[in-house]
């Protein structure tokens, strides 16, 4: 059971001392060095890891969606591992502007066979790394702290003597005082430090350090102070690269990434969608693109996000939330009724703008960006209002429908979904529309011909309608088309009906258009009645409206 005073168990998070800090005023103007881990981290943490076959799709989505820097496995873990990244290096499959990267733990075995893997390699990055937090230097080493510093010396030895026994490829090197985020900031310093000595990076050959959150254990912004205060201490800071790779175990790995940019640093380790251990690594995607919602160019390319999601889903063998940030099937989509309503009106906004800047409620993003398109963001249940429904009739069929028609008809609309108690489609809507307004089956009054004759303010209408199952003809004089049809309804057949409002819209674009006549019509004992009439002449599309609402009278009675 839950503790009603967790604090005799757990302990809070200490602060860093850190004077002046300077990361809450940052504003991140320029995407960080992109390191994708999916194929090493994320492939770790996977029920079933990937096989050669996965591994080589995941590899070539990653240059697709144009990842640079790619850490493609674990060499030492296995036959599997090895041959792999052995074989990329074999057939020329890694692009020249593509650096691959492996991982070995601080072993002087490991480290041989992690460069055997790369030989013949144009270019590679080996990162190695020791825990160095008091949890795991107490419990799981037993260790002080002069003998894990003395494992990375150890360690950065080996890179330096492998690399050049290998003087063929450029090697850059990787360190990572693993428990970054758990560890005391002074002793992380002088591990990295030592590191430095050994290696001797320079400004035009750097040494990534990699400053992880192997455990979330803080909220973001104590992440910030950390990395901060290492790009304040660190002795050569125009010679390293300061990279994150933040976990996920608070909920708050993209918040750590982007505060942790803000501080200083300049690279960021992750997954596409977080894949990984536990509650998984930092999400790239949601970085980039939240970078790209800024007006930043994160130079990765997510035009066509759901390829990456299927690739994804079926190399990781685990699904990509319906609610996940930008990328879930159901993120661009509104069921409510106010939100449809206000990203409606957005769209329509928009459009009427003449310049290019997105301003749509609800929708950070355009989902067309992502190679969404438009017909899923509002969708019709219960919850939904007049706004969703016109807009589901606009995308599918292309009427605009007049606002107090849209009304009428989501009211139809409602209770069809509270007796189905289902999310309604496209189809479903279409139905019940043609059924409300009378537009197809057994019709009281349908037009089959017309002639208007006169002058103007005198016109006269002749029409031939279909009517029990017989024909009639129908006349009627008035000022204009609509009044002289309205005359032939109640001198001909009895029905009397005044407009109240009349619009019209073509359909679509072009030529070669229909056009929509809808008329909101009232009857002698004060009943509203709506209608609608489509055909290639918009004259002829006013005149099946008013019949439209003369079989809305004959369905009533």
């Amino acid at each position: 059971m839950m503790l009603t005073d967790p604090s005799q168990k757990y302990r809070a998070f200490p602060q860093i001392d850190l004077p002046n800090r300077q990361w809450p005023s940052q504003v991140i103007t320029a995407p960080p060095r992109w390191l994708s881990t999916d194929m090493r981290d994320g492939n770790q943490s996977l029920i079933d890891p990937m096989n050669a076959e996965k591994k080589r799709r995941f590899f070539d989505l990653l240059i697709k969606v144009g990842v640079k820097e790619i850490e493609v496995g674990f060499p030492s873990a296995g036959a599997t591992e090895f041959d792999f990244i052995s074989g990329l290096v074999r057939e020329g499959a890694i692009p020249d502007d593509v650096t691959v990267q492996v991982l070995t733990q601080a072993r002087a075995d490991l480290i041989a066979t992690t460069f055997e893997s790369l030989r013949g390699a144009p270019k590679a990055i080996v990162h190695v790394y020791n825990a160095v937090s008091p949890a795991w230097r107490n419990i799981v080493f037993q260790m002080s702290r002069p003998e894990i510093r003395d494992i990375a010396v150890t360690a950065a030895k080996l890179l330096r003597d492998h690399a050049a026994a290998q003087p063929d490829t450029d090697w850059f090197f990787e360190y990572s005082p693993e428990t970054f985020s758990t560890a005391e900031l002074d002793f992380s310093l002088e591990c990295c430090e030592a590191v430095m000595d050994i290696l001797q990076p320079t400004p035009e050959k750097p040494l990534i350090l990699n400053l992880p959150a192997t455990v979330e254990c803080a909220t973001p912004n104590i992440y910030a102070d950390q990395i901060e205060w290492m790009c304040r201490n660190i002795s050569r800071r125009d010679s390293v690269v300061i990279s994150l790779h933040p976990h996920n175990d608070r909920g708050t790995g993209v918040a750590a990434a982007e505060l942790g940019l803000m501080a200083g640093a300049d690279r960021i380790e992750g997954c596409l969608f977080g894949n990984g251990e536990r509650t998984g690594n930092c999400d790239i995607v949601t970085v980039a693109l939240n970078m790209y919602t800024q007006g930043i160019n994160p130079q990765l390319d997510f035009s066509d996000i759901d390829d990456v999601i299927q690739t994804v889903e079926y190399c990781n063998q685990l699904p990509v939330h319906p609610r996940h940030p930008y990328a879930g099937e159901l993120v661009f989509t509104a069921f409510s009724g106010s939100h449809q309503d206000a990203i409606k009106k957005g769209f329509a906004a928009q459009e009427a703008r003449n310049d290019q800047i997105w301003d749509v409620p609800y929708l950070p993003i355009d989902p067309k960006d992502l190679g969404r398109d438009y017909e899923a963001v509002i969708r019709v249940n219960s919850q939904s209002g007049k706004g969703g429904v016109a807009w589901v009739l606009q995308q599918d069929k292309g009427f605009k429908l007049p606002k107090r028609m849209q009304a009428d008809f989501s009211k139809v609309v409602q209770a069809f979904a509270d007796s189905s108690s289902r999310e309604l489609n496209a189809a479903d809507i279409w139905t019940a529309f043609q059924d409300h307004y009378r537009l197809t089956g057994d019709q009281a009054y349908a037009l089959i011909d017309y002639h208007e004759s006169g002058v103007a303010g005198d016109r006269i209408f002749t029409g031939k309608i279909a009517h029990k199952g017989g024909e009639r003809s129908i006349s009627g004089r008035g000022n204009g088309l609509l009044s002289s049809v309205l005359a032939a309804l109640r001198d001909e057949l009895g029905i009397e009906l005044d407009i109240a409002d009349y619009s019209e819209h073509a359909i679509g674009a072009g030529t070669n258009v229909n056009a929509a006549a809808y008329v909101e019509c009232r009857t002698p004992d004060g009943r509203t009645i709506f209608g609608i009439g489509t055909d290639s002449d918009v004259a002829t599309a006013s005149v099946k409206a008013v019949l439209s609402a003369a079989n809305g009278i004959a369905a009533r009675g």
